[in-house]
Parts: structure tokens; C-alpha cells; sequence
């Protein structure tokens, strides 16, 4: 519907129908308004899978890479494939509005959310999300860019103020926001810090860049709980408060209008907003509705599968990979993550998979009838213990692999009981007089020892292991932030000793009280086994092995939506781990398992090193696809990977006195590492295959003018500043394998007379060849990447001058250049 149209339909609807609507009706739900035709929307978490309204692992949903490996991938084709998939899976479940991409930088390293980013760098992650984006809103969903802006860290995420310079903000953070609105994205979510000294909801940012210079004709809806001033978020641009029913608009609002605080215009305006979403959504008027469809499961996971290999990075290969089936006997696979790996980050993208491809599962697999493959896990990792799971336990009324989970009255009656799959329950039924809930499960315990137990929540709670008490007390809530009291609250802990095969009876209970949540969480931990005999059995399983195969990764709860990280070394005893097999067996091949930078300090004593991020639930099959030369790791680093935290240029994610200075200013990643003269332990961009590439020639024109630009340093070419570059790069498969190579191309501007990075992406594309062939990359460096935001005149302009152009296979890695020469300036609005 045209927007006219749409003002006509407002124009109907009285004040108080009008604000009614600008507050969700459920946590996910928006309010329908039968007099217009306006239906309720379904709004879902998204970034690695859609999950739905409910927090319940009994409702299962394909769950994909990482954002970080989606960064990895450098292939915009197969990131709006994904981006589809995820829409089909929205529709599965009646949902309109996916909460994804997040369009946050990685800008250190610690960040606690760095696996549901794309990359440190703005251009890869503005045309990574715009792929994302165009895939998902191509069935009718909406896609949503969040979190705008400057959201780029967890410490005090609910109140920090980033202090950031007008042009950093314009040409690093609002980039990537800037190419979801040229992509067409239908909602942006505004985000919990301040900038500048204003909240986000509240922020003129909502206004000018956003829906003015650049064009938004879509909603802003607020991060969950973001929106807490009534006058000021009204005037503001912000258009949609959630969750509902509660918030500070409402009454409050409708008192604001009619007192003049806030103009009724503004209100129309939201909700024409709110009613084109819909009407883009088909929850307005005729409209086609939600009908169920889905991809077929062998599609999907075919998909996921092949993501999975795209996105893996082979950071290290001395002629290991890829393996020989035919010439392997024996295969050790350790490491606990090997079995049990981690599939996604936690908080509030999480997803509940029905399948999952473990490592080793995908191993076995592949190397089934044909070779010996023995799994040795390794020592204990540490870490918080995890919640019950089927694996371990079973119903004590049924005998059902799962927990059963009761609600109960003050006075013990039993409201409601139903079996469940996991001793993590965010959101166990509620009824009038529900006043406590129970999860209970029969534990085998597998081996004798001190066995851990905990119980999660905020209250009054109790744990009980064979009628004794472990737990019992009141336990404050201590943090507003929704992410831990909603998913991941504090654990108490205590142990016991059982013997070998007993049936141990866990009972948990927990009180409901106001504004603690209703999440649950029981947890246990096996006795640790002697690590010095773990160990030592690994290494005796490796050096036994043709190949040995370590999988290691971070744990629970160290990357997490709500909380940053302090460390990036990996928990445990697993550098040692892999030190240790390495020595015993050259053929290692180590992969890592996180969703963001670790450190490792053994990387140069592998025989090979591959990064498989958080890789969702075909994890296995697509590892093994790599391993044994089935698909090349076609995967590129979004972020530059330091040997050591200390080495990093930019770590600071702490406030002080509640404010955080991007000090750094346009030097985050690459960059900052650039500017500061270090050398990391591999770079931007990084990241090799199963063959080989030489780069012969560089070719940079503008698209009016071909003049050649030969790969010595003197070529030139004339240049107008409004006018794109065409860039074309000579290179050669000089290996004995098909492959594929992700051509980068940089600009650089040495005698600027403004600050600039040193440089920095400009443009990337992907190429195949033979063996032996030659082939041509053509890229196109917009002339955006040419311009720097002038915070005199607040307007874009490019230096006329000579600029050169860099090629090659990463940051680092540039054995291309040509110089162009801008022959005038351009001031661009």
C-alpha cells in the first residue's frame, strides 16, 4: 500500500488505538487492530536458526553457522541462500520479523558477542548482511538490522555511553546500516548504549542518517527493554517499543500528546511505519498470510553442510590436508569438543537443533569399513558443569531420557507435569497460582566419585541428591540485564560423592518471585578423571595413529550475549594437549571450535590448523568434507587473529564511569594492527586452500576511463571522484587441484591531508580455476571507498590526487599495487 493510503488508514484511529499499537502486546508479539485490518506480527530471534516464541527444546529448529563463519565465508550468493533459509524457516513457524543480521563489529577481540558479528571490518560485514538481508525479505519476512549503533561490546551493555568522533561513526559503525537500508532492509532495531551522551532509542541518529539522508521508509523497533523514556523516545524516530504489554508509553504517552510534549504527527507517523511492515509481512488487510513452508530436510542440511565447509578458514597446512582415505589404517580423534562440540553462542540467538553431526560422528562416518578411528577425549576442560541432558539422564516417573517438570502451588499442589529433554527450562508453563517449579530426573552416574551438582535461578531455591540437601537459600537478583535473568541466571553448586552406577535422585526447586524470570537450570558434572592419565592416553592414542585429529575450542558460558571476555586463551589443559600430541604425531591436525579469537601458542607445531567457528549443527559433516578433500576450506578471516591477547592494539571494552572512548578511532582490527607496526599471527583476510595461486597483474581504471595499471608501483590512471573503479587482477592456479581464491582488493592514500587507516578493503570477489589456468577477477571499488566523511561541511568528499590500489589474498598479503590519480574533488551529500 502506498504510503497515502496508509495515513488514511491511520487517520481512522483515535489517540489512544494509535499508541496502543506502538507497544508490543506479548514479549514477541505485536497488537493487532481489527479496525484497520492490521494483524498481530511474530517476531523471532534469528542469527544462527529461528527459534520462535517459545523457549522450548521440544520445538526443534535448523541451526546454522556462527555469524562469525558467515563473515568467513566471503561469498554473498551463498549468504543470501542461508539468509532464504532462514526466511522458510520463519514461515515454518509463523514468524514475520527475523532478528537478524546483527550488523556490530568485531572490535577487539573480547567481545562477548563476537560470534553473532560478522567481521571487524564495515565493508565485509555491510555486503555480508546485505546478502543476509535480501535472502530473507525475498519470501516476505522481514529482516532486521540491528543493534544501531555502536553496540560492540556486553560490559554494562544496558547503560554504557560510547564516546565515538562524528566521521569514525559515519565511515567504520553506521556503514554497514548505511548498505542494509541501500539493500532494502525492512526494520532496524535500535540498541540498548547511548552514543555520544544520548540513548539509542532516543538518539537524533534515528532520524539523520537513518530514515532521512538515507531513505528509511521502515520501523525501528527497540532492543527488549531498550525503550525507558516516554517524551524523549517519542519525539525521537523510534518507532516500535518491545516487548509489551508494559513499557513507558501507553497512557503516558497519549498524557504527552495531548499536553503538546510530543507533536501527534510523530505518532501517525509510527504508525504508518508499523502498518507498511506489516503490509510488507501480510499481516495487513487481504494479505497472503504465513503459509507453512519449509525446505526439504536433505536440501537444508545439504546447505548447512556445504556452509560449513565454505566458512571453515585453513589457517596452517604442511601438505597434511586434505587426507587420503585410502591411505589411512587409523585415525585418533581427540579432545572433549570433538564429541561434544560447541554448535552456537549463547544468549538470546540460541536455537534448540534436532540433529547435530559431531566431529566425531562425522569422522566415523566417512571413515567407516575403511579405517579405525578411536576417540580419546582428553583432561577435564573445566568450566561451569551443563544442564541435564537426555545422555544422562531419565524422567524418575517414566523412565524417559529427559527431566520431569512440575509447577506446584504454595501449598505443594501440582499445577501442571510434563517430561522434558533438558535441565534447562527458561520458561516452564505458568498458571494463576503457580508459585514453584521442580525439575527432577534419575542421574546414572557412570563412574564413583565426587559428582557436581547445581541449580540456576534467582530466589529462593533448594537441591536435593537422594533426599540430601545441597542447596538451600535466597539468591538476589543482582543484574538487570534480560540476558542473564532470562537465560542464563547464576548457578549454585555442591558436590557429593556417589559410587559407580547409582541411581541418584536430583530434585531442584525454585520459588517464583517478581521480576526474577522463570528460568530454571539443573545442572551436573561427572568426577573429573585423572588428567595426567588423560593426557597421557591421547598422546598414546596419537603417536599409535596415521593421524591424529584435535578438535579444541572455548566453553560454556566464555562467549555469551551479556558479558565480555577477560581471556583469550583456551580453558583447560588444552594448549598443553595439543602441544603434547603434536610432538607425538607430525600428521596433527587441529581444529578449533569458537566463535571468536583464541590464542594459539602452538600453531606453528601443527601440521595443520582449521577454524571451524561455532558451525552449527552439521558440524561434523562438513568438517569431514574438508578433512578428506570433499570440499576446499573455502573460508577467509573477518578478523585478524592476534598470537596473543597482549599483542592486540585495540581490547578495551570496559566502561569507566559508564562511558566507553572508541579512543582508536578508524583503527579497529586490521587497521589498528597496520597503524601499530605488529605483525598478528595471521591476518584479515587470511586463509588458504588445497592449492596454490601466483598474482600476475593489476589492472585499475576508473569506469569511464581503461587506461592500464600494470602490478609495478608506477601505473596510473585519471580518475574523477563521483566515478567507480574497475579492477581487474591476473592470477594463476599453479596447483595440482581445482580451487578457489577470494581476490581482496585495498586502497591506500600515503600523502592524504586527512587521517586515514593505512588501508583498508575497498572491494573482494571469488574466482575458480584448473590447475594450470589463468584467470581474470574483476572487481568493483565503488566510489564510496574513495570518499572520507568531512566533519566540517558534514559532507562526503574524495581528495583529488594520486590513491593507490593494492591486490592479494589478504590484509597482509598484497603483491599487487597500481596508482590512480583523482583528478578533482568531489563534495557529495
Amino acid at each position: 500500500m502506498t504510503r497515502e493510503a496508509l495515513l488514511k488508514l491511520v487517520g481512522t484511529l483515535d489517540l489512544e488505538r494509535k499508541v496502543r499499537l506502538l507497544t508490543g502486546a506479548t514479549v514477541w508479539r505485536t497488537r493487532a487492530e481489527p479496525a484497520v485490518g492490521l494483524r498481530e506480527m511474530v517476531f523471532s530471534d534469528g542469527p544462527a536458526g529461528v527459534r520462535g516464541e517459545e523457549w522450548d527444546e521440544r520445538l526443534p529448529s535448523l541451526l546454522l553457522p556462527s555469524a562469525s563463519a558467515l563473515g568467513s565465508l566471503w561469498d554473498a550468493q551463498l549468504a543470501s541462500e542461508l539468509g532464504e533459509l532462514l526466511a522458510l524457516e520463519a514461515l515454518r513457524k509463523g514468524v514475520h520479523v527475523v532478528l537478524a543480521p546483527t550488523l556490530n563489529l568485531h572490535r577487539t577481540p573480547l567481545g562477548g558477542r563476537h560470534f553473532e558479528c560478522l567481521a571487524e571490518d564495515p565493508e565485509l560485514a555491510a555486503r555480508t548482511g546485505a546478502a543476509l538481508i535480501r535472502g530473507i525479505q525475498a519470501h516476505g519476512v522481514a529482516a532486521t538490522a540491528k543493534h544501531y549503533v555502536a553496540n560492540d561490546s556486553e560490559t554494562e551493555r544496558l547503560t554504557l555511553d560510547v564516546r565515538v568522533d562524528e566521521r569514525t561513526l559515519r565511515e567504520v559503525y553506521l556503514a554497514p546500516f548505511e548498505a542494509a537500508v541501500r539493500a532494502g532492509v525492512w526494520l532496524v532495531m535500535s540498541a540498548y548504549n547511548g552514543v555520544n551522551g544520548t540513548t539509542m532509542t532516543a538518539h537524533e541518529l534515528l532520524a539523520e542518517p537513518l530514515k532521512g539522508e538515507w531513505g528509511f521508509d521502515g520501523a525501528v523497533v527497540s532492543d527488549w527493554g531498550a525503550v525507558r523514556l516516554t517524551a524523549e523516545s517519542a519525539e525521537a524516530a523510534q518507532d516500535l517499543a518491545m516487548p509489551g504489554p508494559d513499557g513507558p508509553w501507553g497512557a503516558a504517552l497519549v498524557a504527552a500528546v495531548r499536553s503538546g510534549g510530543v507533536p501527534e504527527r510523530a505518532i501517525d507517523d509510527k504508525v504508518v511505519r508499523l502498518l507498511t511492515l506489516a503490509d510488507r509481512v501480510g499481516a495487513l488487510g487481504v494479505g497472503r498470510g504465513l503459509p507453512p513452508r519449509a525446505w526439504p530436510g536433505g536440501t537444508a542440511r545439504r546447505l548447512l553442510r556445504r556452509a560449513v565447509a565454505a566458512g571453515t578458514v585453513l589457517l596452517r597446512n604442511e601438505d597434511v590436508l586434505p587426507l587420503d582415505v585410502s591411505a589411512l589404517r587409523s585415525v585418533a580423534v581427540i579432545g572433549q569438543h570433538a564429541s561434544t562440540p560447541r554448535l552456537q553462542g549463547e544468549g538470546s540467538a540460541g536455537v534448540f537443533p534436532a540433529d547435530v553431526v559431531t566431529p566425531l560422528d562425522g569422522i566415523r562416518n566417512r571413515l567407516r569399513g575403511q579405517a579405525e578411528v578411536l576417540h580419546a577425549p582428553g583432561p577435564d576442560l573445566g568450566g561451569q558443569p551443563r544442564p541435564l541432558d537426555p545422555a544422562q539422564c531419565e524422567n524418575p516417573l517414566t523412565g524417559e531420557p529427559g527431566v520431569l517438570l512440575r509447577v506446584l502451588t504454595a501449598h505443594g499442589r501440582e499445577l501442571s507435569s510434563e517430561h522434558r529433554h533438558s535441565g534447562r527450562q527458561l520458561e516452564p508453563p505458568l498458571a494463576p497460582e503457580a508459585h514453584t517449579v521442580e525439575i527432577s530426573a534419575v542421574v546414572r552416574t557412570a563412574g564413583e566419585g565426587k559428582w557436581t551438582f547445581g541449580v540456576g535461578g534467582y530466589g529462593r531455591m533448594s537441591l536435593a541428591v537422594d533426599g540430601q540437601p545441597l542447596v538451600e537459600g535466597e539468591f538476589a537478583r543482582d543484574t538487570e540485564d534480560p540476558a542473564v535473568i532470562h537465560l542464563d541466571p547464576p548457578r549454585q553448586h555442591a558436590s557429593v560423592w556417589l559410587p559407580a552406577g547409582h541411581p541418584a535422585h536430583v530434585v531442584a526447586r525454585r520459588e517464583l518471585a517478581p521480576d526474577t524470570g522463570r528460568a530454571v537450570v539443573v545442572t551436573a558434572a561427572a568426577p573429573e578423571p585423572d588428567p595426567e592419565q588423560a593426557l597421557s592416553e591421547a598422546v598414546g592414542a596419537a603417536r599409535n595413529a596415521d593421524v591424529a585429529v584435535v578438535v579444541v575450542g572455548t566453553t560454556e558460558g566464555s562467549e555469551s550475549e551479556g558479558h565480555d571476555r577477560t581471556s583469550l586463551t583456551l580453558p583447560g589443559r588444552q594448549d598443553e594437549l595439543v602441544a603434547a600430541v603434536a610432538a607425538a604425531n607430525p600428521r596433527t591436525v587441529v581444529v578449533v571450535n569458537s566463535g571468536g579469537p583464541v590464542e594459539l601458542p602452538w600453531r606453528d607445531q601443527a601440521g595443520a590448523v582449521l577454524l571451524s567457528w561455532f558451525p552449527g549443527q552439521e558440524a561434523g559433516a562438513g568438517l569431514a568434507d574438508v578433512l578428506f578433500g570433499r570440499a576446499e576450506p573455502g573460508g577467509r578471516l573477518p578478523t585478524t587473529w592476534g598470537a596473543a591477547l597482549a599483542d592486540a592494539p585495540v581490547t578495551e571494552t570496559r566502561p569507566r564511569e559508564g562511558t566507553l572512548v572508541y579512543a582508536e578511532g578508524l583503527h579497529i582490527g586490521y587497521r589498528a594492527w597496520l597503524r601499530s607496526g605488529r605483525e598478528p599471527a595471521y591476518w584479515f583476510g587470511h586463509g588458504l586452500g588445497y592449492t596454490t595461486w601466483s598474482y600476475d597483474r593489476l589492472q585499475a581504471a576508473s569506469t569511464h576511463d581503461a587506461h592500464d595499471g600494470h602490478d609495478a608501483h608506477d601505473g596510473h590512471d585519471g580518475h574523477d571522484g563521483g566515478e567507480a573503479l574497475a579492477v581487474e587482477v591476473r592470477l594463476r592456479n599453479t596447483g595440482a587441484r581445482p580451487g578457489r581464491e577470494v581476490v581482496q582488493v585495498y586502497l591506500a592514500r600515503p600523502d592524504s591531508a586527512v587521517e586515514r587507516p593505512v588501508r583498508w578493503l575497498a572491494g573482494f570477489t571469488a574466482v575458480r580455476a584448473e590447475p594450470g589456468e589463468t584467470v581474470t577477477a574483476s572487481v568493483e571499488v565503488p566510489a564510496r571507498m574513495l570518499r572520507h566523511w568531512d566533519t566540517e561541511v558534514r559532507r562526503w568528499r574524495t581528495e583529488a590526487g594520486d590513491w593507490q590500489v593494492l591486490a592479494g589474498r589478504s590484509a597482509g598479503d598484497l603483491p599487487l599495487r597500481a596508482t590512480v590519480t583523482v583528478r578533482r574533488s568531489s563534495n557529495r551529500p
